[in-house]
């Protein structure tokens, strides 16, 4: 069985693949990626048994097919290809597989596509759309505060939270959070999942789907991602999303408005005199004066810097983890912020002073570390 197909469109389809691959799968298989032929387009699969992700594209051929290839030596050796028409020739008995290019030919021994693990489907579901756009921001925004804590898997991903009237994205690692909400996107009613961070990165490198429009199927335990030619279906995280309402302080007193980039520029600067344990980073605030500093008594460093701001409260002095804080700052682009604080004991909440975009309604919260006195 044979099929001819361009090398930089084969190579562009796979390298948005690659991304599923393990390094090490539990599955042989698994080191492969699914050739599936019907009617004159190719579906070409990568998965890891928690996320499949299929494109297709248009082949010439005249029969079905339906093989793997091995994806490390396909993709390497299609790096090494200028643009031009590739010949495959498949052994449907043996599975092997040759390649003919302008240089000459290629042999790689492939598996039977049958064995390869099928997507599950998706029952009792339901979908709503967003546009491409949204949710590219929407994870860019979130994605940073999410967990790494093995203990803590519904930490680990994205929670999406649905409402007639409103998408809410939110994710934390219990010392930060972000709610990204968008009050112009309908979720076709009430509903809820945890997403994992992997298909969700994934997504975020496709920068191809920006002026798509997104579909997304979920049930219980899967979520489908499907887009022009993309189809991503991912396994839910389960588990019951903590209670994050309870951790965002209502009141807060306290209003700090300060140009972003300064402050985040002073705080990298500073930071780097902070104990290497703590990451601490010491705001004094004072009238119309922020003072900056940090401190390793172990061995005598220290650094100050002061900034002017605008500040409406009592005076306080809190602490924050300067890798969170910059963190934060990081993932706005607003030229001034206000951070509402409460208590030195309780969180502060960072918010842009404009909102970026119509409809988007984004709140950053930053727990404080007690401070050494």
């Amino acid at each position: 069985m044979k099929f001819l197909i361009n090398s930089q469109a084969l190579l562009r389809q796979l390298t948005q693949l690659s991304g599923v691959l393990n390094s090490s799968n539990t599955l042989p298989i698994l080191d492969n990626f699914l050739f599936e032929i019907k009617g004159g387009e190719l579906t070409i699969s990568a998965s890891d048994l928690e996320t499949t992700m299929s494109t297709s594209m248009p082949v010439e051929a005249k029969d079905d097919l339906l093989v793997a290839i091995p994806a490390k030596m396909l993709l390497d050796s299609l790096k090494q290809f200028p643009e031009q028409p590739l010949n495959f020739t498949v052994d449907t008995k043996t599975f092997g597989i040759e390649i003919a290019s302008d240089f000459g030919k290629y042999k790689v021994s492939g598996l039977n596509g049958e064995e390869f693990p099928k997507a599950p489907e998706l029952e009792a579901s339901a979908k709503f759309e967003l546009d491409g756009a949204i949710l590219s921001r929407a994870i860019s925004k979130t994605v940073v505060a999410a967990g790494n804590d093995d203990l803590r898997p519904v930490m680990s991903g994205i929670f999406f939270e649905l409402y007639e009237d409103n998408v809410r994205f939110v994710a934390t690692d219990a010392h930060r959070l972000v709610r990204y909400t968008r009050t112009d996107v309908s979720g076709g009613g009430s509903g809820s999942f945890i997403v994992p961070k992997k298909p969700l990165n994934l997504l975020k490198s496709m920068g191809s789907y920006a002026d798509s429009l997104v579909t997304i199927e979920y049930n219980d335990s899967n979520a489908h991602f499907t887009f022009d030619n993309v189809s991503l279906m991912c396994r839910l995280i389960e588990g019951k999303y903590p209670n994050y309402e309870a951790v965002i302080p209502k009141e807060n007193p306290n209003k700090l408005t300060v140009g972003r980039q300064d402050l985040l520029n002073s705080i990298k600067r500073v930071s780097i005199f902070a104990n290497k344990a703590t990451n601490q980073v010491r705001l004094k605030i004072s009238g119309s004066e922020l003072h900056i500093s940090a401190e390793d008594l172990d061995f005598a460093n220290a650094a100050n810097e002061r900034l002017t701001c605008s500040y409406a409260g009592e005076d306080m002095e809190i602490g924050f983890n300067s890798r969170f804080i910059i963190d934060m700052l990081g993932n706005i682009s607003a030229d001034n912020i206000v951070i509402e604080m409460s208590a030195p004991n309780r969180a502060g909440i960072i918010l842009p002073e404009e909102q970026e975009d119509n409809g988007e309604d984004m709140l950053m919260l930053v727990m404080p570390v007690m401070l050494n006195n």
